[in-house]
């Protein structure tokens, strides 16, 4: 069977009828598959379950709404939640914050005359404390005072152009939550560091010895959302890659100055990467920054 094929067919089928009441049932007879073998063939392709990739893509689908200027009611109802409260908790946990901050969030995107001038709109970052948590995955070293230094994984990781390692990466270890975490390690050796693209693990029990594995310890966090830009039509999503540099340059020039924090060096600061993060009109992801109190 082409997996592949037909995964792109069971997104279309879900795209055309996201507003109606489909179930995975529906998604695998579509397919031709039976349901338990569709299940299991979606998680390991998408790193979620069919029912998580539908809700969360509704929520996605709604906040795009809410940035023409909808009703979150109306949103909430034509998305099949049967009320604004149902609606704003299932928001809130997907993306941490609430649909009301999310449009704070967003504030001067409409008006932004061009999204490379951050510096005039860029959003508040949201503190948060966040457990330790394990990492593995696969990387490339670089040197840090070489030519193709950049702090941003995605960019370095764009021109990467070996075997697919995200779908390796999926299929071997199983993550029980899609998401990717970009991070850069430094090595033993004085000047390189590591990009390492993982998925957050809990455990480190289905490796192989090509993989690297991380440690990422309990801190402090400021978590920026990159502005969003819209890579629908650009598959190599340069425009997302360029705000995404535009963005850790924003942070260390412009935001800790007047934020009251410091660089928590102790710790390790990564990207994260979601389904937010392809081919849509509001492409996103987050950065988080380990900080201090000043």
């Amino acid at each position: 069977m082409n997996y592949s094929k037909d995964m792109e067919r069971c997104i279309a089928f879900i795209e055309a009828h996201i507003k109606e009441k489909i179930t995975a049932l529906d998604v695998a007879q579509e397919l031709g598959y039976s349901r338990y073998h569709f299940c299991r063939v979606f998680s390991s392709c998408k790193g979620m379950s069919v029912t998580g990739y539908i809700r969360h893509r509704r929520l996605s689908l709604g906040a795009v709404e809410m940035l023409k200027g909808r009703k979150i009611i109306d949103i909430a109802l034509d998305y099949g939640f049967e009320t604004h409260n149902g609606f704003t908790k299932a928001f809130r946990k997907a993306f941490h914050y609430s649909p009301t901050q999310y449009m704070a969030r967003m504030a001067g995107y409409k008006e932004a005359k061009n999204t490379f001038e951050i510096g005039g709109y860029m959003m508040k970052p949201i503190i948060i404390k966040k457990d330790a948590f394990k990492v593995a995955g696969y990387g490339i070293q670089t040197n840090i005072e070489g030519t193709n230094y950049t702090r941003d994984i995605a960019s370095f990781w764009s021109y990467y152009e070996g075997e697919n390692l995200e779908s390796k990466m999926y299929e071997i270890l199983n993550p029980p939550k899609h998401g990717e975490v970009g991070l850069c390690v430094p090595s033993s050796e004085k000047g390189n560091v590591t990009y390492l693209l993982g998925v957050i693990v809990e455990d480190f029990s289905k490796i192989t010895e090509d993989m690297i594995t991380v440690e990422v310890p309990e801190a402090q966090y400021a978590v920026f959302t990159t502005p969003p830009v819209d890579t629908s039509q650009d598959e190599e999503q340069k425009e997302f890659a360029e705000m995404i540099k535009a963005t850790w340059k924003y942070i260390f020039e412009e935001w800790f100055k007047e934020s009251g924090y410091g660089y928590d060096e102790s710790k390790l600061d990564f990207e994260f990467y979601d389904e937010r993060c392809h081919g849509r009109v509001d492409t996103v992801m987050e950065i988080y920054v380990p900080i201090k109190k000043l």
